[in-house]
């Protein structure tokens, strides 16, 4: 089960999280909840949770100063911000850097569990990646990224990568958009911090992914093409064929691959 800590000073809506949400359907448990940032931070710090849902507005230490410590602290744990409106515009770049999703108050009934369903399937899915590459199962088209050196901006460019590789329309231009940045400065300081331009290293990411994918023989080549943002399937069959070195239905019928 995925471990979540909730994050709000206004109790009533803490509590109505906490307690009418029906966390055992969304294969959640609750761990922790705080009454503000600071608390908030100790709570993460002490149950390592897979998910955070916080308010961003709070007294002592709001949800995006927590949050900007956890990430200095190198804790990736996935976010959904908590903002009304009014609220929204003012932290809205700094939400994009930093959260996986957010939910507008007052949230209508469904949203939060469509928005928990949507954000633990991700954390699913890149655990599943890294256990495929810890395994030795492909080969590792990418170099694990040293976060060390790198800026907020590429760190968080990775993430979103890594969050909607899916996406059939995902580029270099929404992934600056995303970022509140131009295109030409994410080149930039994409390429000197990981030395792939944006473009190469979805693509690559994508066919990492679907090589993964491709070993589960319940999944269809047009399925993995799907899954991993590819339309049209001749199109991913060349791409997989010019970075792997063979189509995608033969390094499926390969025992070990490759």
């Amino acid at each position: 089960m995925f471990k979540v800590v909730v994050v709000d000073d206004e109790a009533l809506v803490r509590k109505g999280i906490v307690q009418e949400t029906d966390w055992e359907a969304l294969d959640c448990v609750v761990a922790a909840e705080a009454g503000n940032g600071l608390e908030g931070l100790e709570a993460v710090r002490r149950y390592r949770p897979d998910l955070l849902i916080s308010d961003i507005k709070m007294p002592r230490m709001d949800g995006i100063a927590m949050l900007e410590k956890l990430r200095e602290e190198e804790n990736d744990v996935s976010v959904i911000f908590l903002t009304a409106y009014g609220e929204f515009e003012y932290a809205q770049s700094a939400v994009k850097l930093l959260a996986s999703d957010y939910l507008l108050k007052p949230f209508q009934d469904g949203e939060l569990e469509a928005t928990v369903r949507r954000v633990t399937k991700r954390i699913k899915e890149r655990r599943e990646g890294k256990s495929g590459r810890a395994a030795g199962a492909e080969p590792l088209l990418l170099p694990e990224m040293e976060n060390g050196g790198m800026s907020r901006y590429v760190l968080s460019a990775l993430s979103y990568i890594r969050e909607h590789f899916d996406d059939e329309d995902m580029g270099i231009a929404s992934v600056a958009a995303f970022l509140g940045i131009s295109e030409s400065h994410l080149s930039h300081i994409f390429k000197k911090e990981t030395n792939y331009s944006v473009a190469a290293y979805i693509t690559r990411y994508r066919i990492q992914t679907a090589m993964r994918l491709l070993k589960d023989c319940r999944c269809k080549v047009y399925e993995v093409a799907e899954k991993v943002g590819y339309r049209d399937i001749a199109y991913f069959s060349s791409t997989f064929k010019k970075i792997v070195g063979v189509n995608p239905s033969e390094y499926q019928s390969r025992p070990d691959g490759l």
